[in-house]
């Protein structure tokens, strides 16, 4: 790989890494509906397991409700128990094809968890991104023993490399703060 093409990969590693925590974050229960809270959720559908996103439609009328639409009548009981089994803590009220699902409010117990979760999810991201700046670094130093770039330029190099990797870093702190706060705003 050229210096060229280095800077752009491992930019392309880490807003990877950046979309990763912002997928796991909407998994988080905030105490507001949010379909994103379903995503995990699979069912027994014709004879194989789908995710519910195919099976059914689903929308937030207000803050504190999901509804679940399934489009085949015989599918209704295996969405509740694929909701059930899920185990995000919502009980499904069926009427006919609709499943509401009422978001139930957050403990404050419960929301320290999920801050506490949060905060995790940005570690490790952190560690993601820090590997990230590992192997970039790692593949300076092949280049400059490959005589591809100069000792100054490899310097020059890294020293950009850490100042990616410091940005990103410091984007995964605002997303954490930000997911904090709607975690705690009761």
């Amino acid at each position: 790989m050229g210096k060229e093409n280095l800077k752009k990969n491992l930019q392309e590693k880490m807003e990877k890494a950046l979309k990763v925590l912002d997928h796991e974050l909407k998994g988080l229960r905030t105490g507001r509906a949010s379909v994103n809270l379903l995503d995990s959720v699979t069912v027994e559908a014709y004879g194989s397991k789908m995710p519910l996103s195919q099976v059914a439609s689903l929308s937030t009328p207000d803050a504190r409700t999901i509804n679940v639409q399934v489009w085949d009548k015989s599918m209704v009981s295996s969405v509740e128990k694929g909701i059930t089994i899920a185990n995000l803590g919502l009980t499904p009220a069926t009427d006919g094809q609709l499943i509401r699902l009422p978001i139930p409010a957050l403990t404050e117990e419960r929301r320290k968890e999920l801050v506490k979760l949060a905060h995790k999810y940005g570690e490790d991201t952190k560690i993601s991104l820090r590997n990230i700046r590992r192997d970039g670094n790692e593949e300076l130093k092949k280049l400059e023993k490959d005589n591809v770039i100069a000792k100054d330029e490899h310097h020059s190099l890294s020293e950009q490399v850490q100042k990616l990797t410091d940005d990103y870093s410091s984007k995964v702190d605002s997303v954490i703060k930000q997911k904090e706060q709607e975690i705690m705003t009761v």
